[in-house]
């Protein structure tokens, strides 16, 4: 048994229902609708509504979500795919004839047309047993009423605030005489309180039709973008058939393409050829085996992925047992490779959310803006923070991802599902844009391979290779460090934590939930 010392915090255990957030107000919003006669599905919406509010720079109805849902775990994993697409009128050629080399981070062009609002409705309406107004009414209140700033959503929102500033209705709700709020402050939304009042009357239509759609369409032509009334009207999300490969015994599920959780996938049937177990789980032999497989499956998913209902994407054989032994083949367990496509890899934020309640309906949803307050774009009047998604666009003809009318993007954002014996034992996702699929797989190695516990699983420390270096949390030791780079890898501290998760581990045997949240967000999980 591994003797774990790394000062952190203790799983949190019960036996009716466990819930599991990004931040304490969510958590707490949450139990509180299941106590009040709610399901997993009605406290995940709750939970996201009041992350909208709470955490600004990392979510909101102005972005897109994914959800996994097992009714009474029992095995059958469900998808619904709640992306949103790119405006009706974002042909190619426009971008071209206009000197466009890549889709901007910020700005209308970045914009994709939210999809979370219509996946919320649809799934309450198909697997929950509250009303949209039930679950939006906690957002509402802390809209109107105000929400404390907590730490970490104040570390982000500090580095964000130049970009802010840049956009008049951003800088208006979002800084306070030019600069942003701080931790303890007190932040008030009465616009996007309202909008929230439209969506808890009126269902989806109170986001895609009527003021709150004028209202971002307006602002989004006014700063040049495609969009139009009717781009929002047609928003639908959709169930969709997940992906899965099986993992130490484990059957592990995610989302398929246009979601890039096919790249976790990857990158643990490449790891499944190697004895982790017999490996220092904070070493640098496993770590290094752990980033030339997230450097090979990385490069896959910049080369394949993107919306399926308009390009064919191998998923089959990329996921084949041959062809991971091949990928397998080229690792070296002493020496980095030498050469690889270059990658391009984004940051991101997110909020990511676990839920298992009384019945065992298991819930992993996750919700997003996508970069720190997404395209910095907020409407006026509606207060809503739009998405960045169609930065994930390319504007290469050929490529799978290209930019075309009506289509997804690649995205980031992974929700996570492992069943065991055709049970689900495990909701589970990491945050962090383009990190989640190192992340998925750290947490999942180490609860598979090394017998970590949820919370210890999260807590250990975090390495992701992007652009040619490795980045490295302030946990990984120096001889570590050291020995990554004996192996020739190119190594760096980093000056933030690499993204932030949560699970709930589903004991069957002795009818208990385990449930943990990662110490690098505010959130906690409590349960009953």
């Amino acid at each position: 048994m591994r003797d774990f010392q790394l000062p952190g915090r203790s799983p949190v255990r019960a036996t009716d229902a466990m819930v599991a957030t990004s931040h304490p107000l969510s958590t707490l919003a949450a139990i509180e609708m299941l106590r009040s006669g709610g399901n997993a599905m009605d406290a995940a919406v709750t939970a996201a509504a009041v992350q909208a509010v709470v955490e600004p720079q990392s979510t909101g109805i102005g972005g897109d979500c994914f959800v996994l849902y097992s009714p009474k775990g029992e095995g059958k994993v469900l998808a619904f795919n709640g992306s949103g697409r790119s405006p009706l009128a974002a042909e190619l050629d426009w971008y071209l004839e206009r000197g466009f080399a890549q889709i901007p981070e910020t700005g209308a062009h970045a914009v994709t047309i939210p999809g979370a609002v219509d996946a919320w409705c649809r799934l309450l309406a198909d697997h929950g047993k509250k009303g949209i107004d039930a679950a939006l009414a906690p957002a509402i209140r802390y809209a109107e009423k105000g929400c404390v700033v907590h730490d970490r959503v104040a570390f982000d929102w500090e580095e964000i605030a130049p970009i802010l500033a840049q956009d008049e209705y951003s800088a208006r709700m979002f800084l306070r005489d030019g600069q942003p709020f701080k931790a303890g402050d007190i932040h008030r939304q009465p616009e996007l309180a309202r909008s929230l009042r439209l969506i808890a009357e009126k269902g989806r239509a109170g986001f895609y039709e009527g003021e709150v759609a004028g209202d971002l369409v307006a602002r989004l032509r006014a700063l040049g973008g495609l969009h139009m009334l009717e781009d929002f009207a047609a928003t639908k999300g959709d169930y969709v058939v997940p992906i899965s490969v099986n993992y130490g015994g484990h059957d592990i599920f995610q989302m398929p393409p246009n979601n890039q959780g096919l790249t976790a996938l990857l990158m643990l049937n490449i790891l499944s050829g190697f004895d982790l177990k017999n490996l220092d789980p904070d070493g640098a032999e496993r770590l290094h085996l752990e980033i030339e497989a997230g450097r090979l499956a990385y490069r896959d998913r910049d080369r394949y992925l993107a919306d399926q209902d308009r390009v064919h994407v191998p998923v089959r054989e990329l996921l084949s047992n041959e062809y991971a032994a091949g990928l397998r083949a080229a690792i070296d367990p002493d020496k980095a490779m030498a050469e690889l496509p270059a990658v391009e890899l984004p940051r991101g934020d997110t909020v990511y959310i676990s839920i298992v309640d009384a019945d065992r309906n298991a819930v992993s949803f996750i919700n997003s803006t996508y970069h720190s307050f997404g395209a910095a774009v907020t409407g006026p009047k509606s207060g809503v923070v739009l998405q960045n998604r169609g930065t994930s666009f390319r504007l290469e003809r050929d490529h799978p991802n290209v930019i075309a009318p009506g289509k997804r993007p690649l995205h980031t954002i992974m929700p996570g599902m492992a069943v065991k014996d055709r049970r689900v034992v495990m909701p589970f996702g990491v945050m962090g844009g383009a990190y989640q699929p190192f992340g998925h797989v750290h947490l999942m190695t180490n609860v598979i391979d090394f017998g970590m516990d949820a919370q210890q699983a999260l807590d250990a420390p975090r390495v992701f290779h992007r652009d040619g270096v490795v980045e490295v949390e302030n946990g990984v030791a120096q001889s570590v460090i050291d020995g990554l780079s004996a192996k020739g890898h190119k190594v760096k501290r980093s000056a933030k934590p690499f993204g932030g998760g949560q699970a709930v581990v589903i004991d069957w045997e002795k009818g208990t939930l385990t449930g943990a949240s990662d110490h690098r967000k505010d959130g906690c999980a409590l349960g009953y």
